[in-house]
């Protein structure tokens, strides 16, 4: 037998590659350059300031990967140093969106602000809240989830299990075209109406807007979640001898419960800080109403609007608590969202 010599030397195949903290220090390099050649130039912005520095990253990560790893590894971090400026660029105005209202918004954001409307305070004066808004808000966009939550699932479930031929694509275009109406459209399609019966501003118009812009949100999104059903559980149940209206009311919806949920909620936040229609059909009341169907009511999006638009230094604190409040409610459906959607995704078994 030959005795088989192994050689334990290391490959010398890969070439030469930059540490790990590389990234890092050629980014610190580039903020400190983009800082001198602001001061150099005059430029105060620091939004200017960091342009410069993600295109001298950019630029410097590729060139030093080019001269130590070669033209195949500096495309690569090319692209990724790319989509490192773009997350950046997506995440900083958000943090400071959220830090500028988070920042003014806590001045008045306290239990009394909560739980007081105007009532009798002027716009010009210190005091008031927003509970009447809180109220408004609540049962406008509840009455718009109740209105076009059961429409658009069933929407959505005609198109993935039944829809066929010209109806289902004639609903599909609709359904696109709803997707881009701007809401002031959907606030005058509802006015109109109103005018023609003679009626008064109150909060249920505003829900019917609001119902309109929610529709096809939660078809697209039931839509696409009831895709991802594979088809192999729709065929077991059928072999079975079930009939398709219980496979897809015991099969199919189960399965893409969590999906639907989050869809739904997303929709739901994303009518919450509409403002035209509310302003066109709800008109605002700074009195408490708890009546949707009689009389005008206000909505955190219209008290933002109103209060800002009033111009003192009461009412922009006011408006700024408002907004905070706003935020956090968006927030809390969002994240309730997430957390429904992974307690109902499937578990895998290990």
């Amino acid at each position: 037998m030959s005795n088989v010599v192994m050689d334990k030397r290391p490959s010398t195949l890969r070439g030469a590659s930059l540490p790990k903290w590389s990234s890092w220090a050629v980014a610190a390099g580039s903020v400190a350059v983009a800082v001198g050649i602001g001061l150099a130039a005059g430029l105060h912005s620091r939004i200017q300031w960091g342009l410069i520095a993600a295109i001298l990253f950019v630029l410097g990560t590729y060139v030093i990967a080019t001269l130590v790893e070669g033209p195949r590894q500096a495309k690569d971090r090319l692209a990724t140093s790319l989509v490192w400026v773009a997350f950046l660029l997506a995440v900083v105005p958000l943090i400071s969106l959220v830090w500028t209202t988070v920042k003014r918004g806590v001045k008045v954001l306290d239990g009394y602000f909560l739980s007081h409307s105007m009532g009798v305070v002027a716009d010009s004066e210190p005091g008031g809240g927003i509970y009447h808004a809180i109220i408004g808000s609540l049962e406008q966009v509840a009455l718009a989830t109740v209105i076009a939550v059961p429409v658009g699932v069933l929407t959505a479930i005609y198109l993935v299990e039944y829809g066929r031929g010209n109806l289902a694509r004639s609903v599909t275009f609709f359904v696109d075209v709803m997707t881009g109406i701007p809401s002031i459209v959907a606030g005058l399609f509802i006015l109109s109406l109103m005018l023609q019966f003679d009626m008064q501003p109150f909060g249920f118009a505003g829900s019917l807007a609001l119902a309109i812009l929610m529709m096809p949100v939660v078809v697209r999104s039931t839509e696409e979640m009831l895709k991802l059903v594979p088809n192999e559980l729709r065929e077991a149940s059928l072999a079975l001898g079930v009939p398709k209206w219980r496979t897809i009311l015991k099969v199919v919806l189960p399965t893409s419960l969590g999906g639907i949920t989050t869809g739904i909620m997303l929709a739901v936040a994303r009518i919450a800080g509409e403002t035209a229609p509310v302003l066109l059909l709800v008109f605002g009341n700074p009195f408490i109403n708890t009546d949707p169907f009689e009389g005008a009511q206000s909505s955190l999006p219209l008290y933002i609007y109103q209060q800002y638009g009033a111009g003192s230094t009461a009412s922009y604190d006011r408006a700024w608590a408002a907004s905070l409040a706003l935020i956090a409610f968006v927030m809390i459906l969002n994240l309730g969202a997430r957390g429904i959607a992974r307690w109902k995704s499937p578990k895998t078994g290990r």
